[in-house]
């Protein structure tokens, strides 16, 4: 059966389209639409709920090694109030899953991970504690906000004190009052655009939402569903479990280095992402320059070869083209080489292009 959020009723009641996803039932979009609904995130506020993500805490003297033990990143020199990217890795050095880390203090941490993946994450992640951590799953217990776009910082002013808020990208802020409600708050997000994300206690979550969109009104805000979530995080060229990344793929051949800490003495699947080598696929921006919207899982040529396939594809709302994002063989990832997408027997054709294809200001 699949679940519901703390805030389902809430999309009911703004007129959602519910559809499953991940276990979990969630609005693909409301009536604004899904076009409507990026374009207010790029150039407004936009608000969705992300209360299916998964949560865990992290706890005790030896936590710290523990998550550096798990995950690929580096840890160690992280200041409370910081928030850190990472990966978790197969013995063979796939993708488990991406996720977030927080630091709260030295013996205190925060991990949120894929939706689809919270129940294999959370039993990887118990296996591989070192003694002394504890680990506990409190993702039922919370709501989770995503409050993304330029103005998102205007509507949270309005509801508390913005000099509060955290005040750089990937950092974090606790006990933040929002129209009276204990929050945690965070600036990241999966759109590519400045926002925050917001925790509160699952039964507080409707009365938050209610007050973010009251907030936001003179501000153009809108609800967003998972159709608007998808595309932005496109635009912003940013990678999806299952589609950029999965057991089969290691973070190096995806473009997640930048969460790989090859230089730590240990983690799960260092070992065989050194062995491995200089990957010999990588991933790459695509632009249709021929007529046709380019999907995932299409087979990408290149002067008649088979080269690789998409990733992720579809029409950027705010950009008004065809883009995809792809694995290929690295001796095919420059810019500027022209290649074709077969999209159900027709090859359109397209050129690899720089990422992330979007980014603001």
């Amino acid at each position: 059966m699949d679940l519901k959020t703390p805030l389902y009723d809430v999309h009911v009641a703004e007129g959602g389209k519910i559809v499953p996803f991940a276990g979990w039932l969630l609005p693909v979009q409301y009536g604004s639409g899904i076009i409507a609904e990026h374009e207010a995130v790029r150039t407004a506020v936009g608000m969705f709920d992300v209360s299916h993500m998964g949560e865990f805490l992290f706890t005790g003297p030896t936590a710290l090694d523990s998550l550096n033990h798990i995950i690929t990143n580096d840890y160690s020199a992280m200041p409370a109030g910081k928030v850190r990217y990472g990966v978790l890795c197969t013995e063979d050095g796939g993708c488990i899953d991406d996720l977030i880390v927080y630091k709260f203090a030295d013996d205190e941490w925060f991990v949120v991970v894929n939706a689809s993946n919270r129940l294999k994450d959370f039993a990887h992640m118990s296996e591989n504690l070192l003694a002394g951590t504890h680990i506990e799953d409190i993702s039922d217990t919370l709501a989770e906000i995503a409050l993304q776009g330029p103005r998102a910082k205007d509507v949270l002013a309005k509801i508390c004190d913005a000099d509060q808020l955290p005040a750089r990208y990937y950092t974090c802020a606790r006990h933040v009052i929002v129209a009276g409600i204990d929050c945690l708050i965070s600036q990241t997000g999966y759109t590519g655009e400045f926002g925050y994300e917001l925790y509160c206690t699952a039964d507080k979550g409707p009365e938050l939402w209610w007050a973010l969109r009251e907030a936001g009104r003179e501000f153009g805000l809108i609800p967003c569903g998972l159709g608007a979530r998808d595309t932005l995080r496109l635009e912003a060229s940013m990678p999806l479990y299952g589609h950029e990344m999965d057991e089969t793929i290691s973070p190096l051949e995806t473009g997640l280095g930048f969460g790989v800490r090859l230089d730590k003495d240990e983690f799960i699947g260092r070992d065989a992402l050194i062995a491995a080598g200089e990957p010999t696929r990588c991933r790459v921006g695509l632009e249709a320059t021929g007529r046709g919207i380019l999907r995932e899982h299409q087979d990408v040529y290149c002067g008649g070869e088979l080269i690789g396939r998409t990733t992720s594809g579809t029409f950027a709302p705010h950009l008004k083209k065809a883009i995809a994002m792809a694995l290929v063989g690295v001796e095919h990832a420059a810019v500027g080489t022209e290649v074709e997408v077969d999209v159900r027997g027709r090859r359109i054709p397209a050129v690899v292009v720089p990422m992330p294809f979007y980014k603001h200001a």
